[in-house]
């Protein structure tokens, strides 16, 4: 499937305006993303409306606790990620080593309806790995979702450009944005962007989307208090009506030290529940 979210410049190569990286891409390379793709002056990606994971969530494993509380989910994946974070829990299909090799099955609008109502569900959500590498179709299937009055739903990172931003905020009723730390520096090292994030937060917000926002705390790279207390303050700069997850990490991927101290994680959720009204604890 033909991407929208780019443009050709000076250098023989094209530029993707999917995410904040702006990949410059030359023919028959892919982007930092992998399922992105110059194919003769064309991105292509052949992932696109595609899903490798299917399920029935419950809201809250989104998490979602202030939006259809008590209620189930459609849950669909797929493959990629503009990140790349060394404790990724769902790497295997967010960076698998042989990406081609892992089935997916298309889905059409019609299709994803049925399976819906099948379930006797309202929603669906774009999770497991970026929703953002799904942009175009998302925003293909919105009119047919809203018809049926069917809401989306994205439990994403946050790394997509100011456009698609623009365009999938349009188009979600929900999201769980990802607040992986509060220094440039570490969000780097994971493959992202500190003021992205924080910019895509409060776009989605002022277009009218219930956010809600994920702290995973990891040992040694975003346990800092005085950090954890500057990104507790932007927030409740925004709104103390935001709900946060603080949640506990466990090792995964190439990420081995032990799981989250229990009581920093109980110290942590103190501290922003000083400032915010909504704070949760999470895989404890």
């Amino acid at each position: 499937m033909r991407a929208s979210y780019y443009h050709k410049n000076k250098q023989d190569s094209i530029v993707c305006d999917l995410c904040f990286r702006h990949c410059s891409i030359h023919n028959n390379e892919s982007g930092f993303c992998r399922v992105r793709r110059n194919l003769n002056d064309e991105i292509i990606s052949s992932w696109l409306g595609k899903f490798c994971a299917r399920a029935v969530d419950p809201i809250e494993k989104k998490p979602l606790y202030h939006w259809k509380p008590n209620s189930y989910i459609y849950s669909l994946g797929s493959i990629g990620c503009n990140m790349n974070c060394q404790f990724c829990q769902n790497h295997k299909i967010s960076w698998p080593p042989e990406p081609e090799k892992i089935y997916c099955k298309a889905f059409t609008a019609h299709e994803l309806i049925q399976d819906i109502r099948e379930c006797e569900l309202d929603s669906i959500a774009f999770t497991y790995n970026e929703p953002t590498l799904q942009a175009e179709y998302i925003c293909s299937i919105y009119d047919s979702m809203h018809e049926n009055n069917i809401d989306i739903v994205l439990v994403t990172n946050g790394m997509m450009s100011k456009l698609a931003a623009k365009d999938l905020s349009r188009v979600t009723s929900a999201a769980n944005i990802d607040l992986k730390a509060f220094d440039s520096k570490v969000y780097s090292s994971l493959g992202g962007s500190l003021e992205t994030v924080k910019a895509n937060i409060i776009t989605f917000i002022n277009k009218g989307v219930h956010v809600e926002l994920t702290s995973l705390i990891v040992p040694g790279i975003n346990d800092n208090r005085e950090e954890f207390d500057s990104m507790i303050e932007w927030i409740a700069n925004i709104s103390r009506d935001i709900p946060l997850h603080v949640t506990r990490y466990f090792p995964a991927r190439d990420y081995h030290k032990p799981p989250t101290d229990i009581e920093l994680l109980y110290s942590l959720t103190q501290i922003a529940r000083s400032k915010l009204h909504n704070v949760h604890t999470g895989n404890i």
